[in-house]
């Protein structure tokens, strides 16, 4: 077993791990221009346009970074037909059960990532403005799920994503808990938890092209190129 199937959060080899701690620096520039959407973003719109949408889009666009590059999902695109539920489920899982989806958008179907409102009449959701909401695991530098794991199942793969070892999962729960978004979610069947892998199956099947994931290397260039990276 190499070092990317152990415990805690080690990388295979220098060049690997190289290669993550750069993505980690753009991601976390990244981070700090956009916050929760891209809405607010000073940005070119070269920039724009890799993300996949427009000055008057970006409103709409949210932003989310993964280990293998940014998941951005236009909200004006996606339909909540919940395709990217159930192929996360088919590869992942080997079964149909969006409950257990990677890519969490069912639980913002009707209200959004925030909830019922008083104002849920011009809120996000199906009650409201019917802008749906993609959400998965923001695969955080320091993750929460990680450090709560009282078994150490939360490792991190060669690509730089944190996954669940199955055969140390005792599925507790606490990964669940620790998470800010509440976004791991124990499988009731096999009562182990899930979380995305950043495979990209939830994007690579969007039949409307809600979902894309735009490469950091092509992320990081257009930054560098703007005067965002150094």
């Amino acid at each position: 077993m190499d070092n990317s199937q152990k415990g805690g959060f080690e990388v295979s080899d220098k060049e690997t791990k190289k290669s993550i701690l750069e993505r980690e620096t753009t991601r976390r520039e990244f981070l700090k221009m956009s916050g929760k959407g891209i809405g607010g973003m000073a940005i070119s719109l070269s920039l724009l346009n890799l993300l996949g949408c427009s000055k008057d889009e970006a409103e709409d666009v949210v932003a989310w970074p993964l280990a293998a590059g940014v998941l951005v999902a236009n909200r004006n695109k996606c339909t909540g037909c919940l395709r990217c539920e159930t192929n996360c489920t088919i590869v992942n899982d080997g079964k149909l059960q969006p409950y257990i989806s990677r890519v969490k958008v069912g639980k913002n179907y009707f209200f959004g990532v925030d909830g019922p409102k008083l104002n849920y009449a011009k809120a996000d959701g199906a009650f409201g403005n019917k802008l749906m909401t993609p959400e998965t695991c923001r695969q955080c530098a320091e993750p929460y799920c990680g450090k709560a794991c009282p078994a150490g199942a939360i490792t991190t793969n060669d690509s730089g994503a944190r996954i669940v070892l199955q055969e140390k999962c005792v599925g507790c729960g606490a990964c669940h808990d620790a998470c800010p978004w509440h976004l791991p979610t124990i499988d009731p069947e096999t009562k182990k938890s899930t979380k995305c892998i950043s495979c990209g199956m939830c994007a690579n099947n969007c039949p409307t092209g809600a979902l894309a994931i735009v490469p950091w290397d092509d992320v990081k260039y257009a930054m560098r190129k703007y005067g965002y990276l150094a």
